[in-house]
C-alpha cells in the first residue's frame, strides 16, 4: 500500500472465466432431456479465458466493445442481447461505463465461450455493484438469461463450469436443480498444454456409481 488516498479500494476491474472440456455427460446438461430422465456429466475448466474489463469513465454513455463497437445512451438500446439482459438484471444503466470483452480462443470452437461470456459479464456487473455472488447463483443468472430469456437451444454445464471451475460433476435434476461437486485430483485450472491423464477422485468415482 502507498497511502494514495482510496487506492486500496479500487475494485478489481479485470473480470476471467475459464473455457471448458467435457470429459463426459456432455447432452444430458439439455432441458429436453434431464427434464425427462435427469442429467449428469463431468467436465473441466482450461487455461483459456474469456474476459471482461469494466470500468468507469467521463463519457455520458455506455460504450460497449465486443466484436463490435456500440455507444448507446441507456442499456435498453444496446444491440448485443447477453449484455443487454445482463445490465438490466444486475440494475444498471449504463452511463459513463466502458465494457470490452476479450478471449484467449475465437467464438465457435466448441469449449463453451458464450456461457463463459455470460458469466463472467455477470460476475463483472455484480463487481461494480459491490455484490457478493456464489458460483450456484451466477450460474443460474447466467443460464437464466441465455435460457430463459433469449430461448437459446443450449444446456446448462457451460455456465456452471465456468462458474465453478477445476474438474466438476454436475447432476442436472427434472425439476432444474443443479447438484455440483468439485474433484480435488486435478488443480485449477486444468491445462491444455498437458496431455496427462489424470484419474478421478473418489468424490467423481461415488458420483458415477450413483447416477
Amino acid at each position: 500500500m502507498d497511502g494514495s488516498p482510496g487506492r486500496s479500494e479500487k475494485p478489481n476491474d479485470h473480470y476471467p472465466q475459464p473455457l471448458r472440456i467435457s470429459l463426459g455427460g456432455g447432452g444430458t446438461d439439455l432441458p429436453s432431456y434431464y427434464k425427462k430422465h435427469s442429467g449428469f456429466l463431468i467436465a473441466a475448466a482450461i487455461d483459456k479465458y474469456v474476459y471482461i474489463t469494466l470500468h468507469q469513465t467521463f463519457v455520458n454513455d455506455l460504450i460497449v466493445k465486443y466484436s463490435k463497437l456500440e455507444r448507446v445512451p441507456t442499456a435498453a438500446e444496446l444491440q448485443h442481447p447477453i449484455i443487454r439482459e445482463a445490465l438490466k438484471l444486475v440494475g444498471i444503466d449504463g452511463p459513463y461505463l466502458e465494457l470490452t470483452s476479450m478471449a484467449d480462443i475465437p467464438a465457435g470452437t466448441g469449449l463453451g465461450s458464450s456461457g463463459s461470456f455470460t458469466t463472467a459479464l455477470l460476475k463483472a456487473l455484480h463487481a461494480h455493484k459491490k455484490n457478493i455472488i456464489h458460483p450456484r447463483d451466477l450460474a443460474e443468472q447466467a443460464c437464466h438469461i441465455e435460457l430463459d430469456l433469449l430461448g437459446e437451444p443450449i444446456g446448462k454445464q457451460d455456465q456452471y463450469i465456468a462458474a465453478y471451475g477445476g474438474l466438476t460433476c454436475f447432476q442436472f435434476l427434472p425439476n432444474g436443480h443443479v447438484e455440483a461437486a468439485r474433484s480435488r485430483s486435478i488443480p485449477k485450472p486444468f491445462t491444455t498444454s498437458k496431455t496427462t491423464c489424470c484419474s478421478s477422485s473418489r468424490v467423481t468415482a461415488a458420483r458415477l456409481r450413483t447416477s
